[in-house]
């Protein structure tokens, strides 16, 4: 009894942070803006600075690939987080996140050894549908990270 609880606790804790640690820049929109970066529980920390973040809900499969070039049939869940990154920021060689616009919202999905991130701007929760992902202003950009 006490090897099934162990086993359920331990895949409940690597699920609930999965996007925890340090991640190496992969994609060029990460090398160029951001550089390489640090999930804990409650913060993001990009060029050394940390943002409070909160864990808003899970995205479901299809919703993950609406936003990222994943596919969806191959299982696992994202995340949205809720966060505040003024738009006056500068990261790497002096790019911002949304341009002046304030960051409010990160979508992450780990594929592998692979964490895909989302930013967004926009007071109002993000929509993860196709349609609204073809027609926003709202998404900043997306991100690739590799351990």
């Amino acid at each position: 009894m006490c090897a099934i609880l162990g086993s359920v606790l331990a895949c409940w804790v690597s699920a609930k942070a999965q996007e925890a640690g340090a991640w190496r820049a992969s994609s060029q929109t990460a090398m160029s803006i951001t550089g390489d970066i640090a999930i804990s529980d409650e913060k993001l920390f990009l060029n050394f600075y940390g943002f409070t973040m909160a864990r808003i809900r899970d995205l479901e499969p299809g919703e993950v690939s609406a936003v990222f070039d994943v596919d969806s049939s191959a299982g696992g869940r994202g995340h949205l987080y809720r966060l505040s990154i003024p738009g006056s920021k500068k990261f790497l060689h002096k790019n911002s996140l949304c341009g002046s616009e304030d960051t409010q919202w990160m979508a992450a999905f780990v594929e592998g050894r692979s964490l895909h991130i989302a930013f967004l701007s926009g007071q109002k929760m993000p929509v993860f549908t196709p349609e609204a992902f073809a027609n926003t202003t709202d998404l900043c950009g997306t991100f690739t990270y590799a351990r």
